[in-house]
């Protein structure tokens, strides 16, 4: 018994060193000592897990369905007739006079598109040049004959006029000024005569130049496959409205590869307007000659030289100002500037910013109207009217006069030669001259041009 209270006394003490043991040595305040920089920085990389009650920005796909529907019926087909003459100098010597003259019907197509519900419809002037007949089907098939309300070769537009007793869908004109590089856009048309074609792409530059394009400078360019059928079809953003008319492609198939480009929609409508006002197109100018830009760090347009009594000479503009900004719009280059006076009409106030010397300076300008200069490029000749006193005492009507030539080969100077006629075709104008002269000149066949000389007598022209 003493021996049992013995061990239940020993182990008592040695519980309580044990408990007195711990308190003494482990039951103070623990440190936890970490290896690492001081101040290290903690970098956030937040994944979230989708969920349908969270009021995170989720990215949705867009859709272009609005658009496609908005624009499909209000885009049409262009089919054009021309009747062609072919002349040969041969079978009239073996055959007779008038055998070698043979006409025959050359077919082409493009697209159009309806800007308002009475039936006006814009399209390229080199969709419907030189066109006998014009003929446009609509999206649902109907065929109507079309009227040529008027051209403007330079822009490459050309507005239709079709009679119709129901009001057309039709598309509305956008601010081509406020296109962005990279945005969304569809192209509407028909290429290779597939009616009713949606292509989609982004505008991948603005204020084009291209070479051997005439006299536009100022292209939407976008990656919107275009393809030949497509020309004078529509440009739109994704709200369906209208930025720009297809006109052309780059390519070295003949096929789209990669760019296509649009003439810009605020160009469109003026020239549209022009045509329906004054059945030309009132081209507007500054008064200015302009040279290459050598400075690299400022951006814009040099002045090269002003012209006197002109508004650019009248606000102040001096030679050497650099031209940046018209309005709101940046000017970078020629293109730039070219684009904007496109859209604006003779009489109209702009708001010219320039660099000179450093300093940024604001004009406001007077916008001349430009002089039209009448120009054969296949025979270097620029023509001019002749006038009522000069058709009186040569007792003819109309007719254009040389008024600069570059001599061919042995002939005499030309200047001052009244052109008559041209293959047995009237000439009443100068520019109907030149469309006469270029029509000749690209058909290769044989011409016979008639004129008068400084003396008052008739000559004859043959080029072969």
């Amino acid at each position: 018994m003493r021996k049992n209270i013995n061990l239940l006394g020993i182990a008592i003490l040695g519980g309580i060193i044990t408990l007195g043991g711990y308190k003494l040595f482990f039951d103070g305040p623990v440190i936890i000592e970490r290896s690492g920089p001081e101040n290290a920085s903690i970098v956030k990389t937040n994944y979230t897990t989708p969920n349908s009650n969270s009021n995170s920005l989720e990215i949705s796909s867009i859709d272009f369905t609005l658009a496609a529907e908005k624009s499909l019926n209000a885009v049409v087909h262009v089919k054009n007739t021309t009747i062609r003459t072919q002349y040969n100098p041969l079978a009239e010597i073996f055959y007779g006079n008038g055998s070698g003259t043979r006409k025959f019907e050359q077919v082409g197509t493009g697209s159009g598109v309806i800007i308002s519900a009475d039936g006006y419809i814009v399209t390229n002037n080199h969709v419907i040049d030189g066109a006998n007949e014009i003929e446009v089907t609509l999206n649902n098939k109907k065929v109507f004959k079309a009227e040529l309300i008027g051209s403007d070769k330079n822009d490459d537009i050309a507005l239709l006029k079709i009679k119709t007793d129901t009001e057309l869908p039709f598309i509305t004109f956008a601010n081509s000024d406020n296109v962005k590089v990279g945005e969304w856009v569809l192209a509407v048309g028909n290429p290779y005569n597939l009616t009713s074609t949606v292509t989609a792409g982004i505008v991948s530059a603005k204020g084009r130049d291209l070479d051997g394009n005439g006299s536009i400078d100022s292209f939407i360019q976008t990656d919107a496959a275009v393809n030949p059928g497509n020309s004078g079809g529509a440009l739109v953003n994704t709200r369906g409205e209208l930025i720009g008319i297809n006109t052309a492609i780059s390519s070295r198939t003949g096929s789209f590869i990669g760019y296509s480009f649009a003439v810009p929609s605020n160009i469109t409508k003026k020239v549209i307007d022009d045509l329906l006002e004054f059945g030309n197109v009132q081209e507007a100018v500054l008064g200015i000659r302009f040279s290459p830009q050598e400075n690299d760090e400022v951006l814009g347009v040099k002045i090269a030289d002003v012209e006197a009594g002109q508004g650019a000479a009248n606000a102040g503009l001096k030679k050497d100002d650099i031209i940046t900004k018209i309005g709101e719009v940046k000017i970078t280059k020629f293109a730039d500037l070219r684009g904007q006076l496109s859209a604006k009409r003779p009489g109209e106030f702009v708001e010219i910013t320039v660099n000179r010397n450093g300093q940024s300076l604001t004009k406001n300008v007077k916008l001349g109207k430009k002089i039209p200069q009448f120009i054969s490029t296949s025979f270097n000749w620029e023509l001019k009217d002749v006038s009522k006193e000069e058709q009186k005492r040569l007792n003819i009507s109309g007719g254009a006069k040389i008024y600069e030539t570059i001599d061919r080969g042995d002939q005499n100077n030309l200047n001052s030669y009244i052109i008559t006629k041209i293959n047995d075709k009237t000439v009443k104008n100068a520019e109907e001259g030149v469309k006469l002269l270029e029509s000749v000149a690209n058909s290769r066949s044989y011409i016979i041009i008639e004129l008068i000389n400084l003396k008052g007598e008739k000559e004859t022209l043959r080029f072969r």
